[in-house]
C-alpha cells in the first residue's frame, strides 16, 4: 500500500496566529513536522492557503500544494491536496501541523492499522497512567475515546467516559485504562472522499469533535496504541513549553 502524508496548515489562528511560522529551536514548526514525517510515509506535502506558509516550505525544500481558503476542517484540506497531488496512493496520512514531535514509530502504528482490510479510518490513543492525575483526566481540551475488542472507536467524548458510578474519583485511573485521542487519523482515499461529502452531525456539533461525525454515519474507525507523548501547539504558552522540551531532549 502507499501512503500519502498531508500536512494542513494555516496561518489565521484565532489563539496563535501565524503558528506554523513559529520558530522553535530555530526552525519553523512546520519545517519540524514535515522532517518528523518526510521519509516515513511513501510521499508528504504541507497543504496551505497562504502564499507565507508556501513560501517557507519551499524554502527549506519541503513540497507544498495550495488549497482553498474556504475549507472548515483539516479533513476537507487534505481531501483537496489528495485531488491535486495524484493517483497513486491507497490511504492519506493527515498529520497536525502543530505536532512537531510526531515520531515516525506513531506512523508507524497508523500504517500498521491497514494490515487488517476492513479498516477505513485509523487514529491514534494512548493510556491515561495514574501519573497524569485526575485533572488530566478531567481536562476538555484532551479527548477521550472508548474502544471496543476490535480496537474500534465506540465513541469519543471531552467528557470522561466510562463514568465509573460505583467508585471514588481519586480510583478511576487505577480501575480502568482511559485512552487519550491522539489527533492523527489515515483514510482510505475513498474514504476520504465520502466523509468530506457528509453534512455536520449532531454529535459533531454537541462535542465539537469532526470524527464523530464519521461515527454517526457508521464508519469505523480504528485505533493504533501509542506509549509516546506528544506536544502540540495551541498557544504562545505551548510554543514555550515545546522550546523548553526540546532543549531537554537535545541535552539529553
Amino acid at each position: 500500500m502507499k501512503f500519502l502524508g498531508i500536512i494542513p496548515a494555516r496561518y489565521a489562528s484565532t489563539r496563535f496566529p501565524a503558528k506554523p511560522l513559529a520558530l522553535l529551536g530555530g526552525k519553523t514548526v512546520i519545517q519540524r513536522v514535515y522532517e518528523q514525517v518526510a521519509g516515513v510515509l511513501d510521499d508528504a506535502y504541507v497543504a496551505t492557503d497562504d502564499e507565507r506558509i508556501e513560501a517557507a516550505v519551499k524554502a527549506f525544500g519541503g513540497k507544498v500544494v495550495m488549497t482553498s481558503v474556504h475549507h472548515k476542517s483539516g479533513t476537507d484540506r487534505c481531501y483537496e491536496a489528495c485531488t491535486k497531488v495524484g493517483e497513486g496512493f491507497d490511504v492519506v496520512v493527515n498529520i497536525q501541523g502543530d505536532e512537531p514531535f510526531i515520531q515516525p514509530s506513531q506512523l508507524e502504528t497508523v500504517k500498521a492499522c491497514f494490515d487488517d482490510p476492513s479498516t477505513q479510518i485509523a487514529t491514534l490513543v494512548k493510556p491515561f497512567t495514574a501519573d497524569n492525575g485526575f485533572e488530566a483526566l478531567e481536562n476538555v481540551n484532551s479527548p477521550k475515546v472508548v474502544l471496543n475488542k476490535n480496537m474500534n472507536a465506540l465513541y469519543f467524548s471531552r467528557s470522561i467516559i466510562p463514568y465509573q458510578r460505583n467508585a471514588e474519583k481519586r480510583e478511576w485511573l487505577k480501575n480502568h485504562t482511559y485512552y487519550k485521542h491522539i489527533g492523527l487519523y489515515a483514510y482510505r482515499v475513498e474514504v476520504l472522499k465520502e466523509i468530506t461529502s457528509l453534512p455536520q452531525s449532531s454529535l459533531e456539533l454537541a462535542e465539537s469533535l469532526e470524527q464523530l461525525r464519521w461515527l454517526e454515519n457508521g464508519y469505523t474507525i480504528k485505533a493504533g496504541i501509542t506509549e509516546v507523548e506528544t506536544i502540540g501547539i495551541d498557544t504562545p504558552q505551548d510554543l514555550e513549553h515545546a522550546e523548553r522540551f526540546l532543549q531537554a531532549r537535545n541535552a539529553q
